[in-house]
């Protein structure tokens, strides 16, 4: 693969890149005990059939994991775990975890790629069971593709505790492959899930520990020791260029707004970058259209776009990817005060359309709408991707998916390819001229922020598009799905909990950009 050739430079950034996002101070698991967790297939037959890497096991413990499945009438399907303790050997515990049919791939009506998220659950749940049960090292059966199953075990011992006192914090777990045949896999799964856990943990902050001045810091420590370069743009600087909608928003809080300018070159400095955008509010009260107190702790996480951002940079600096990335970030909060903007306001955007105010709970797009206009001009991208909460009590799908605008059919099928190969799903929305009248027939000023009649995920993307111009342009909504988990969605997401999606699907859909000839069906990864 192209992407080995890379694979000596990001080797030394292994230790460094989970700096930032491991549980450093939490205590270990006290014990030594160590884990093993190993799956087996569901077949047509009445007995299930171990991997490799479990027959091995099975016969060094002389049938026992055999004897197992057997009494308890195990049948392997997709979430079925059955616990062996007390064995002799290295291992005191072994989880055996159901994979599903060996066949299993792509699935044309769930849009996914059913046999590797199936690896993603069995390693989550395996590595959850073995660490309730006080388990310190978990070695992990590769299940055939180590990298999904490092992703979906890194996943889900992930948890956020920078609050509790270090002696009450859930002591951290060791994880590595058992007898891992392809290094580099399992590697790369590791970067992208702690890439993952990184966009979480700026999520889950809440808004008085994650202000826009302190989003700044945190970003340019976890970016540039990667050898990403990070600045940080203050509040003279905004003004100075002209950003209006920006500061309007910005000026409703004390605390001071931050544009955060972040380049990341991957290969020759001629070659149009891609740039990407991230929507930063971190904390959005409403202002003045002040949000219902039962729903606002959420509000700390409207700057999830932002978050998903830096942490696909950072994973696209640390597998040392073959591309140019320059990314824009603004980040402000939106607060009730006697400097808020209000409700008939109207701005002029710094491309010179006009823009009123009719919904000061929605300042997304008016940062937006400057940043766009400023960053397209400035970088001159070969394509503009922007991810950001705009839809969070709207959106159409809720946490399934997100919600995506493309321009270009192309780019399109490379992120739903990306979606579908890390369960990370998407949707596609349309571009009607319908939504543009929506938000744009008014004779006393250009576009409204709000707009009227229905379709408001549509109206949002319709505004957006009005400050792109030609360049191909995706735009990610990501809404519900990149907020709490929901439902049980998938047991590598903590329910109640910020899922930082879609952090994979994006670093995936970077990889195929940089790496087209290396991605030839949807199980090349």
């Amino acid at each position: 693969m192209i992407l080995n050739r890379f694979w000596a430079l990001s080797r030394p950034l292994c230790r460094l890149f989970g700096t930032f996002v491991s549980q450093a101070d939490a205590p270990l698991a006290h014990g030594g005990c160590k884990g093993l967790v190993v799956g087996v297939y569901e077949t047509s037959e009445k007995a299930a059939t171990f991997t490799e890497c479990g027959e091995q096991t099975d016969a060094m413990l002389k049938g026992r994991l055999r004897a197992e499945l057997d009494r308890c009438g195990m049948t392997g399907k997709s979430g079925e775990v059955r616990i062996l303790n007390g064995l002799p050997g290295d291992f005191h515990s072994v989880a055996i975890v159901g994979l599903g049919s060996r066949e299993r791939s792509f699935c044309e009506k769930e849009m996914m790629d059913v046999g590797l998220e199936n690896v993603r659950v069995a390693a989550a749940l395996g590595s959850l069971r073995l660490r309730d049960d006080h388990i310190s090292e978990i070695s992990l059966d590769p299940m055939g593709h180590p990298e999904q199953a490092a992703e979906g075990a890194t996943l889900a011992l992930w948890e956020y505790q920078d609050n509790r006192m270090v002696e009450c914090r859930r002591p951290a777990v060791a994880l590595e492959c058992y007898q891992c045949p392809d290094e580099d896999s399992w590697t790369r799964g590791l970067f992208k899930a702690e890439a993952q856990n990184l966009a979480r943990k700026l999520a889950e902050a809440p808004a008085n520990q994650m202000s826009p001045s302190v989003f700044a810091e945190v970003a340019s420590d976890s970016l540039c020791p990667c050898g990403v370069t990070v600045d940080i743009r203050g509040t003279d600087w905004i003004i100075a260029q002209g950003l209006t909608a920006f500061m309007a928003v910005a000026r409703s809080s004390c605390e001071p707004p931050a544009f955060l300018e972040i380049n990341y070159t991957g290969t020759d400095t001629s070659e149009r970058p891609i740039l990407l955008i991230g929507s930063g509010v971190t904390f959005n009260s409403g202002g003045l259209c002040l949000k219902p107190a039962e729903e606002m702790e959420l509000e700390r996480a409207t700057m999830s776009g932002a978050a998903v951002v830096v942490a696909a940079v950072r994973a696209a600096a640390a597998l040392s990817l073959p591309i140019n990335i320059r990314a824009v970030v603004p980040l402000c909060e939106n607060m009730p005060s006697g400097m808020s903007f209000k409700v008939g306001d109207v701005f002029r955007c710094s491309n010179g359309k006009s823009i009123a105010v009719h919904d000061t709970g929605n300042p997304d797009i008016l940062i937006m709408a400057d940043t766009f206009s400023y960053a397209t001009q400035k970088y001159k991208p070969r394509l503009v991707l922007d991810v950001a909460t705009l839809t969070t009590r709207f959106n159409p799908l809720g946490s399934t998916a997100s919600c995506v605008f493309a321009t270009s059919d192309p780019m399109w099928k490379e992120l739903q390819k990306a979606a579908a190969l890390t369960g990370d799903r998407v949707w596609r929305f349309p571009f009607w001229k319908y939504y543009t009248h929506q938000i744009a027939n008014f004779t006393n000023f250009d576009l409204s922020n709000r707009g009227d009649g229905q379709g408001y995920t549509c109206r949002q993307a319709a505004f957006l598009r009005e400050f792109v111009g030609d360049t191909m342009w995706i735009h990610m909504d990501i809404g519900e799905a990149g907020l709490v988990a929901k439902n049980n969605f998938v047991p590598y997401y903590r329910e109640g909990k910020m899922t930082g999606r879609p952090t994979r699907a994006l670093i995936q859909f970077l990889y195929q950009v940089a790496c087209p000839e290396q991605i030839t069906d949807l199980r090349e990864v």
